[in-house]
Protein backbone atom coordinates (compact mmCIF):
# COMPACT_ATOMS: atom_id res chain seq x y z
CA UNK A 1 0.00 0.00 0.00
CA UNK A 2 3.00 2.32 -0.23
CA UNK A 3 4.45 3.93 -3.35
CA UNK A 4 8.01 3.79 -4.66
CA UNK A 5 9.18 6.76 -2.55
CA UNK A 6 9.20 4.39 0.41
CA UNK A 7 10.34 1.28 -1.45
CA UNK A 8 13.01 0.67 1.19
CA UNK A 9 10.25 -0.45 3.58
CA UNK A 10 10.05 -4.21 3.78
CA UNK A 11 6.85 -6.21 3.94
CA UNK A 12 6.17 -8.91 6.50
CA UNK A 13 6.41 -11.46 3.71
CA UNK A 14 9.91 -10.28 2.78
CA UNK A 15 11.10 -10.21 6.39
CA UNK A 16 9.66 -13.64 7.11
CA UNK A 17 11.35 -15.04 4.02
CA UNK A 18 14.66 -13.72 5.38
CA UNK A 19 14.00 -15.20 8.80
CA UNK A 20 13.62 -11.77 10.46
CA UNK A 21 10.93 -10.79 12.98
CA UNK A 22 10.40 -6.99 13.15
CA UNK A 23 9.91 -5.12 16.40
CA UNK A 24 6.60 -3.72 15.19
CA UNK A 25 4.15 -3.93 12.31
CA UNK A 26 3.12 -0.57 10.87
CA UNK A 27 -0.57 -0.76 9.94
CA UNK A 28 -0.88 1.89 7.23
CA UNK A 29 -4.67 1.99 6.90
CA UNK A 30 -6.89 3.08 4.02
CA UNK A 31 -6.43 6.83 4.49
CA UNK A 32 -2.68 6.45 4.95
CA UNK A 33 -2.51 4.51 1.70
CA UNK A 34 -4.86 6.37 -0.60
CA UNK A 35 -5.63 9.86 0.71
CA UNK A 36 -3.05 12.37 -0.53
CA UNK A 37 -2.89 14.30 2.75
CA UNK A 38 -2.69 11.18 4.88
CA UNK A 39 0.00 9.68 2.64
CA UNK A 40 2.27 12.52 3.77
CA UNK A 41 1.78 11.37 7.37
CA UNK A 42 2.60 7.80 6.36
CA UNK A 43 5.85 8.86 4.71
CA UNK A 44 6.82 11.14 7.58
CA UNK A 45 6.16 8.41 10.15
CA UNK A 46 8.24 5.93 8.16
CA UNK A 47 11.13 8.42 8.12
CA UNK A 48 10.87 8.82 11.90
CA UNK A 49 10.89 5.05 12.41
CA UNK A 50 13.94 4.76 10.20
CA UNK A 51 15.69 7.62 12.03
CA UNK A 52 15.02 5.83 15.32
CA UNK A 53 16.41 2.58 13.87
CA UNK A 54 13.15 0.76 14.56
CA UNK A 55 12.85 -2.63 12.92
CA UNK A 56 9.42 -2.56 11.30
CA UNK A 57 7.46 -3.91 8.38
CA UNK A 58 4.17 -3.36 6.59
CA UNK A 59 1.74 -5.89 5.16
CA UNK A 60 1.74 -4.19 1.77
CA UNK A 61 -0.87 -5.69 -0.57
CA UNK A 62 -1.88 -8.15 2.16
CA UNK A 63 -3.32 -5.31 4.25
CA UNK A 64 -7.01 -4.56 3.74
CA UNK A 65 -9.53 -2.33 5.50
CA UNK A 66 -9.99 -3.17 9.19
CA UNK A 67 -13.74 -3.21 8.64
CA UNK A 68 -14.37 -0.18 10.84
CA UNK A 69 -16.57 1.72 8.32
CA UNK A 70 -18.68 -1.40 7.71
CA UNK A 71 -19.20 -1.96 11.44
CA UNK A 72 -20.09 1.69 12.12
CA UNK A 73 -22.56 1.60 9.24
CA UNK A 74 -24.24 -1.43 10.81
CA UNK A 75 -22.92 -4.17 8.50
CA UNK A 76 -21.58 -6.57 11.15
CA UNK A 77 -21.36 -9.44 8.67
CA UNK A 78 -19.03 -7.51 6.36
CA UNK A 79 -16.98 -6.31 9.31
CA UNK A 80 -16.42 -9.85 10.55
CA UNK A 81 -15.45 -11.00 7.06
CA UNK A 82 -12.87 -8.20 6.72
CA UNK A 83 -11.58 -8.61 10.26
CA UNK A 84 -11.26 -12.40 9.99
CA UNK A 85 -9.23 -12.05 6.79
CA UNK A 86 -6.85 -9.58 8.43
CA UNK A 87 -6.53 -11.65 11.59
CA UNK A 88 -5.65 -14.71 9.53
CA UNK A 89 -2.84 -12.76 7.86
CA UNK A 90 -1.57 -11.22 11.12
CA UNK A 91 -1.61 -14.52 12.99
CA UNK A 92 0.16 -16.30 10.14
CA UNK A 93 3.05 -13.87 10.58
CA UNK A 94 2.80 -14.19 14.38
CA UNK A 95 2.46 -10.42 14.76
CA UNK A 96 2.66 -9.28 18.38
CA UNK A 97 2.86 -5.49 18.21
CA UNK A 98 1.10 -3.08 15.84
CA UNK A 99 1.39 0.69 15.45
CA UNK A 100 -0.98 2.76 13.33
CA UNK A 101 -1.56 6.44 12.62
CA UNK A 102 -5.32 6.02 12.22
CA UNK A 103 -7.50 6.31 15.35
CA UNK A 104 -10.22 4.20 13.73
CA UNK A 105 -7.78 1.39 12.90
CA UNK A 106 -6.25 1.77 16.36
CA UNK A 107 -9.59 1.31 18.10
CA UNK A 108 -10.71 -1.59 15.91
CA UNK A 109 -7.44 -3.52 16.13
CA UNK A 110 -7.13 -2.90 19.87
CA UNK A 111 -10.67 -3.39 21.10
CA UNK A 112 -12.63 -5.41 18.52
CA UNK A 113 -10.18 -7.84 16.93
CA UNK A 114 -9.52 -9.71 20.22
CA UNK A 115 -13.13 -10.98 20.17
CA UNK A 116 -12.39 -12.63 16.82
CA UNK A 117 -9.04 -14.14 17.76
CA UNK A 118 -6.72 -11.20 17.08
CA UNK A 119 -4.70 -10.57 20.23
CA UNK A 120 -2.08 -7.84 19.70
CA UNK A 121 -0.42 -4.97 21.49
CA UNK A 122 -1.72 -1.97 19.56
CA UNK A 123 -0.31 1.56 19.79
CA UNK A 124 -1.29 4.82 18.18
CA UNK A 125 1.69 6.37 16.43
CA UNK A 126 1.72 9.33 18.85
CA UNK A 127 2.10 6.88 21.73
CA UNK A 128 4.91 5.04 19.98
CA UNK A 129 6.74 8.24 19.01
CA UNK A 130 6.51 9.56 22.56
CA UNK A 131 7.86 6.24 23.80
CA UNK A 132 10.79 6.42 21.37
CA UNK A 133 11.61 9.97 22.51
CA UNK A 134 11.46 9.02 26.18
CA UNK A 135 13.77 6.06 25.53
CA UNK A 136 16.24 8.34 23.73
CA UNK A 137 15.88 6.49 20.45
CA UNK A 138 14.41 9.49 18.64
CA UNK A 139 15.84 12.99 18.94
CA UNK A 140 13.99 16.25 18.28
CA UNK A 141 15.80 19.36 17.13
CA UNK A 142 15.11 22.09 19.67
CA UNK A 143 15.07 24.64 16.85
CA UNK A 144 12.05 23.30 14.99
CA UNK A 145 9.94 25.48 12.70
CA UNK A 146 7.12 25.18 15.25
CA UNK A 147 9.06 26.73 18.11
CA UNK A 148 6.93 29.41 19.76
CA UNK A 149 4.02 28.78 17.39
CA UNK A 150 0.50 28.34 18.76
CA UNK A 151 -0.99 24.93 18.02
CA UNK A 152 -4.39 23.54 18.94
CA UNK A 153 -5.26 19.84 18.92
CA UNK A 154 -8.58 18.27 17.98
CA UNK A 155 -9.14 15.01 19.88
CA UNK A 156 -10.34 12.28 17.49
CA UNK A 157 -13.20 10.28 19.00
CA UNK A 158 -11.48 6.93 18.74
CA UNK A 159 -8.21 8.14 20.22
CA UNK A 160 -9.65 10.35 22.94
CA UNK A 161 -13.03 9.49 24.36
CA UNK A 162 -13.05 5.87 23.18
CA UNK A 163 -9.54 5.01 24.41
CA UNK A 164 -8.75 7.81 26.90
CA UNK A 165 -5.51 8.81 25.15
CA UNK A 166 -5.16 12.56 25.52
CA UNK A 167 -1.58 13.07 26.63
CA UNK A 168 0.62 11.45 23.97
CA UNK A 169 -0.22 13.86 21.12
CA UNK A 170 -0.02 16.85 23.46
CA UNK A 171 3.34 15.68 24.77
CA UNK A 172 4.66 15.63 21.21
CA UNK A 173 3.41 19.18 20.59
CA UNK A 174 5.24 20.35 23.70
CA UNK A 175 8.39 18.55 22.57
CA UNK A 176 8.34 20.85 19.54
CA UNK A 177 8.62 23.84 21.90
CA UNK A 178 5.26 25.03 20.62
CA UNK A 179 2.51 26.66 22.64
CA UNK A 180 -0.48 24.35 23.06
CA UNK A 181 -3.78 26.26 22.92
CA UNK A 182 -6.71 24.14 24.08
CA UNK A 183 -10.19 24.50 22.64
CA UNK A 184 -13.10 24.74 25.04
CA UNK A 185 -14.39 21.39 23.78
CA UNK A 186 -11.36 19.16 24.24
CA UNK A 187 -10.33 15.87 25.81
CA UNK A 188 -13.37 14.27 27.56
CA UNK A 189 -15.57 17.07 26.19
CA UNK A 190 -14.20 16.83 22.66
CA UNK A 191 -16.73 16.98 19.83
CA UNK A 192 -17.03 14.57 16.92
CA UNK A 193 -16.01 16.10 13.59
CA UNK A 194 -19.19 14.73 12.04
CA UNK A 195 -17.63 11.82 10.14
CA UNK A 196 -18.19 9.22 12.87
CA UNK A 197 -20.44 6.24 12.28
CA UNK A 198 -19.37 6.12 8.62
CA UNK A 199 -21.09 9.47 8.08
CA UNK A 200 -18.18 10.73 5.99
CA UNK A 201 -19.41 8.49 3.17
CA UNK A 202 -22.88 10.02 3.19
CA UNK A 203 -24.32 13.27 1.95
CA UNK A 204 -25.00 15.84 4.68
CA UNK A 205 -28.70 15.94 5.60
CA UNK A 206 -28.33 19.71 6.02
CA UNK A 207 -25.68 22.19 4.74
CA UNK A 208 -24.26 22.86 8.21
CA UNK A 209 -24.76 19.44 9.80
CA UNK A 210 -21.09 19.02 10.66
CA UNK A 211 -20.29 22.55 11.70
CA UNK A 212 -21.46 21.96 15.28
CA UNK A 213 -18.47 19.65 15.73
CA UNK A 214 -16.02 22.52 15.35
CA UNK A 215 -15.03 25.47 17.43
CA UNK A 216 -13.71 28.01 14.91
CA UNK A 217 -12.91 30.96 17.16
CA UNK A 218 -9.79 29.52 18.87
CA UNK A 219 -8.45 28.48 15.47
CA UNK A 220 -8.22 32.16 14.51
CA UNK A 221 -5.60 32.76 17.16
CA UNK A 222 -3.41 29.74 16.49
CA UNK A 223 -0.83 29.07 13.82
CA UNK A 224 -1.66 25.40 13.28
CA UNK A 225 -4.63 23.13 13.91
CA UNK A 226 -3.34 19.60 14.45
CA UNK A 227 -5.45 16.50 13.96
CA UNK A 228 -4.66 12.80 14.07
CA UNK A 229 -7.50 11.35 12.05
CA UNK A 230 -7.98 11.20 8.28
CA UNK A 231 -11.76 11.48 8.63
CA UNK A 232 -11.48 14.53 10.89
CA UNK A 233 -9.01 16.18 8.53
CA UNK A 234 -11.31 15.59 5.56
CA UNK A 235 -14.26 17.11 7.40
CA UNK A 236 -12.30 20.13 8.58
CA UNK A 237 -10.69 20.89 5.23
CA UNK A 238 -13.25 19.73 2.70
Amino acid sequence: MMDNTTNSVQTMAEMTQNGVSPEVLFWVGCAGSFDDRSKKITKAFVELLQNANVSFAVLGTEESCTGDPAKRAGNEFLFQMQASTNIEVLNRYQVKKIVTACPHCFNTLKNEYPQLGGQYEVLHHTQFLHQLIEEGRLKIDSKTEYKGKKITFHDPCYLGRANKEYEAPRALIKKLNAELVEMKSCKEKGLCCGAGGAQMFKEDPAPNARESGFEPNPLRRVFFGWDQCGACTSCQRD
